[in-house]
């Protein structure tokens, strides 16, 4: 029987996890919480699932590994240097998984956190693919201060991880295939490719961070302008260590309009998830808008607090539910319910909605906020636009231009709608949303500043 392996990629969190089967028996890597597809992918196949591998404590999400090895009788595996508290197969380096007539062999290869292996899938006997986690990215390798205060600086990792990248994954033979655990938006690395998959030769050749240098120089590298960590990231881990419950126990009740907005006056957040487009002319007054149509679950947990309590606002009850089960994929399980839009019959504010060539022409009468990271706003903005990146902006309100009105602008609309709703619920008046964002300006022909 030929080798199986499939991807499962979730967008929203640039998640990668993986089936590998051979011989009526297969493994899934780096699970999702929500883990009925995987089931659902092996029943499809004939196949029984032998074995859950954890790359490492992701930080990143929430993992269904303690249920999917619940519901079929898997059995977990991670790195020995996990410190995991339930039970599992502590793996080190050369120990190996039989699974059918394929092997699985593994590598630690500390660097992004200390417990991070790598599994090589041997085929006849010889390496036909790598599984990397968050060790070896597409056109980069992981962040190395995420140790979860076991002990080890950042410099200290990142020396580690040279030695993983150079003694391990690059001597594998060149047409090794790379499948790491993310891909491009994940904030586990700097700049990852929109690739999802690689081999071991193109990644030697083209990846900056495989090219030759002295173990120093890499060290200076990787830890020189690294960005802090999302808030939520800690806490994942910590999750991640012990095993979250199933994600069935997650659930949120639907609300009255008279309940909801009780709640909302006592203190608890509304979280409106529609499209930018329908939030601006008309939404909950302090509601914040996180769609469901970007990167949900990670801006959610990188503006939110465990400790809020949360209000859904969607259009139904379908997207009422998806938001409850994407927020437990970061750990938020603090939803204490949900309501649709069109139920709510008080007060309602509207968001003010631009287009660039609007911009462009009132451009002297606006302040202009780019909420973009860092090196999107290096490589072109608009003029004279102040660069506050969203993930900041909680801190750096004060920093704002207030005597005239604030346009707001990202890529698209999607993080500036945030920003915006953001502003407007701390009081800030004449907040305007550029539509399109600056990918709109830019098709536009408008020129940009570097």
């Amino acid at each position: 029987m030929a080798l199986t392996f499939h991807q499962f990629y979730l967008a929203c969190l640039a998640h990668a996890s993986y089936l590998i089967g051979d011989g009526g028996e297969c493994a899934i890597v780096d699970p999702q919480r929500d883990v009925a597809q995987y089931i659902d992918e092996a029943a499809k196949l004939g196949m029984s699932i032998r074995y859950v591998i954890e790359t490492h404590l992701h930080a990143d999400f929430v993992s269904g590994h303690i249920e999917l090895a619940n519901r079929t009788g898997a059995e977990i595996v991670m790195g020995a240097q996990a410190g995991a508290t339930f039970p599992h197969r502590a793996v080190r380096d050369g120990d190996t998984l039989p699974l059918g007539g394929i092997e699985l062999r593994i590598m630690e290869t500390p660097g992004h956190t200390p417990e991070s292996i790598s599994i090589v899938v041997a085929d006849n006997g010889a390496p036909a693919k790598v599984l990397t986690g968050d060790t070896l990215f597409i056109g980069e390798v992981g962040r190395p201060d995420l140790a979860g205060g076991r002990g080890f600086t950042s410099e200290e990792m990142a020396a580690m991880l040279y030695d993983s990248l150079h003694d391990k994954l690059l001597a594998l033979p060149d047409d090794v295939e790379v499948w790491p655990a993310h891909g491009a938006g994940s904030a586990c690395g700097k700049n990852i490719s929109k690739e999802r998959s690689s081999t071991i030769g193109v990644q030697r050749r083209t990846n900056y961070a495989l090219a030759p240098m002295p173990r120093d120089e890499f060290v200076k590298m990787l830890t020189t302008d690294i960005a802090p960590p999302p808030p939520y990231f800690a806490k994942d881990a910590a999750i991640n260590r012990g095993g979250a419950r199933p994600l069935a126990d997650v659930h949120a009740p639907h609300l009255t309009p008279s309940a909801a907005i009780a709640l909302i006056e006592e203190g608890s957040i509304a979280i409106d998830v529609r499209d930018p487009l329908y939030f601006g002319p008309s939404h909950v007054p302090t509601s914040i808008n996180i769609g469901l149509g970007g990167q949900f679950a990670s801006w959610a947990g990188t503006l939110l607090s465990f400790d809020d309590r949360l209000v859904v606002i969607a259009e139904d009850e379908e997207r009422a539910n998806e938001s409850v089960m994407r927020l437990a994929r970061v750990g938020l399980e603090n939803v204490i319910g949900w309501i649709a839009f069109n139920e709510w019959p008080f007060e309602t504010r509207s968001l003010a909605q631009i287009t660039p060539s609007q911009l462009r022409d009132e451009r002297q009468q606006m302040h202009v906020l780019d909420v973009r990271g860092p090196g999107e706003y290096a490589s072109g903005h608009v003029p004279g636009a102040q660069l506050v990146p969203l993930n900041e902006l909680a801190k750096r309100m004060t920093e704002i231009e207030e005597s005239v009105p604030l346009a707001i602008i990202c890529a698209s609309g999607y993080r500036s709608s945030i920003a915006a709703s953001l502003l407007e619920r701390s009081g800030r008046e004449a907040v305007i949303n550029v539509i399109g964002g600056t990918g709109a300006w830019v098709r536009d022909g408008f020129a940009v500043e570097r």
